[in-house]
């Protein structure tokens, strides 16, 4: 996400690797798939007796209905016994939020040469449909804009445009969904950097005070609370013909709140890259804006850092749940920031180094933030490029989810049984 101007094509890896989910049967939002062969029920083959023995602590808890435990896969005990291994019920609901962030991508116009570069291809009672996502019992209410304060010159044309479509509100609307979901879930759904001006404010990586939110600022706290400004820019800057994402984000949630206020309601905020960002950005606001009780969750998908420690905990003290989805083999997760303090210790540990001074002098200095699923590309079979764009490739994040067991039982190990499996069903 940082490491070029020019705009790109979402979804374009250098190599772009065949990342057929493991188990599709898991996606909960039907994707238009290849039929699938039926198997048989086999003796145990050597590898699945070398995996069975070798399996201790892979097992991955039995699932109740999701309608049962929503609250705990948003995160209401920080995801605690349910990360490593990895719970399927929660593996589902990543899953199927990552669908919708794929619509987003799906959904955007990122052809240059096209008159409707940069907004969105479908309209609102198509979209998800039409960007290969049926059945999901989700209606469209809102499309939003990012707008960059970056000045363009004229010449730049619509290439230089300032706003540009980033995502959607959906709400669930299917009684049946709403049953089986435990409650009525509104989603945000934010796509990752594609356009030029996108790109320009990435590279305006310093910290800038955040400008709300203060109301909740931790007691005695000697820092105050900071976000990247790039990101603050394109969450914030508005135009006469475009509001802000935070406004549209601020109006549309409220009015579905206030609509189904006599209902269990979630917000759920999902991103990738950029839109992980924006994503954190968007629940600090929406949690200090909007004066309910929201129960609202974070599920990001390879977000680079976007604030300093005094964010962290405000976001904390609000009570807003991230859960960061992270690749281990993702540079872009490691950035902005040429040093990260993560705990009070550690600055205290630090305190006068001349490279932790020079770095918060010069605002440099970023937080981790959020709950951490960390996986790997080296621990998948079918990921044999380990270039950055295929690292940081939204649906090789989905590819290891689907996969990932635990830390002790890596994806390879599944992956070798499975195709051993389906080769020995198919002769």
């Amino acid at each position: 996400m940082r490491l070029g101007i020019k705009p790109v094509q979402p979804f374009t890896p250098m190599v772009n690797p065949q990342l057929e989910p493991l188990c599709p049967s898991r996606c909960a939002i039907p994707m238009k798939t290849a039929p699938r062969t039926s198997g048989y029920t086999l003796a145990p083959t050597k590898l699945e007796r070398v995996f069975n023995d070798s399996k201790e602590g892979c097992h991955t808890r039995s699932s109740s209905p999701l309608s049962k435990r929503w609250k705990e896969y948003h995160g209401s005990n920080d995801w605690e016994g349910l990360l490593d291994p990895l719970d399927d019920g929660l593996r589902n609901e990543i899953v199927r939020y990552g669908r919708f962030i794929e619509a987003a991508y799906q959904c955007f116009d990122s052809d240059l040469s096209s008159p409707s570069y940069a907004t969105c291809r479908y309209a609102r009672n198509s979209m998800l449909e039409r960007a290969g996502v049926y059945g999901s019992g989700y209606r469209v209410t809102k499309n939003l804009h990012a707008t960059s304060s970056i000045p363009m010159p004229g010449w730049t044309g619509h290439i230089g445009m300032r706003s540009s479509w980033i995502g959607y509100v959906a709400v669930c609307e299917d009684e049946n969904e709403i049953s089986r979901l435990g409650r009525r879930d509104i989603v945000i759904s934010l796509r990752g950097t594609a356009t030029c001006t996108e790109w320009l404010e990435n590279l305006r990586a310093t910290l800038t005070s955040c400008p709300f939110g203060n109301a909740n600022d931790v007691k005695g706290q000697t820092d105050n609370s900071m976000v990247e400004t790039g990101v603050l820019s394109l969450y914030t800057s508005s135009t006469s013909e475009s509001a802000s994402l935070q406004q549209s984000l601020r109006q549309e949630i409220l009015r579905l709140v206030q609509k189904y206020n006599n209902e269990p309601l979630s917000v759920t905020i999902t991103g990738h890259s950029l839109g992980a960002s924006l994503a954190i950005l968007a629940a600090y606001d929406l949690k200090t804006a909007i004066k309910h009780d929201l129960h609202l969750s974070v599920i990001s998908f390879g977000g680079p850092r976007v604030g300093n420690r005094s964010f962290r905990q405000n976001l904390e003290r609000q009570g807003t749940k991230i859960l960061r989805i992270v690749n281990s083999d993702d540079l872009i997760t490691k950035v902005p920031g040429f040093f990260v303090e993560d705990h009070n210790d550690v600055a205290q540990e630090k305190k006068g180094h001349w490279l932790q001074k020079h770095v918060r002098d010069n605002q440099w200095v970023y937080a981790n933030i959020g709950h951490e699923l960390r996986l790997s590309s080296r621990a998948s079979l079918k990921l044999n490029s380990m270039n950055v764009a295929t690292c940081h490739d939204l649906k090789t994040y989905l590819h290891l989810v689907n996969g990932f067991v635990s830390s002790t039982c890596p994806a390879s190990a599944r992956m070798m049984l499975e195709k051993a499996t389906t080769v020995a069903s198919t002769q």
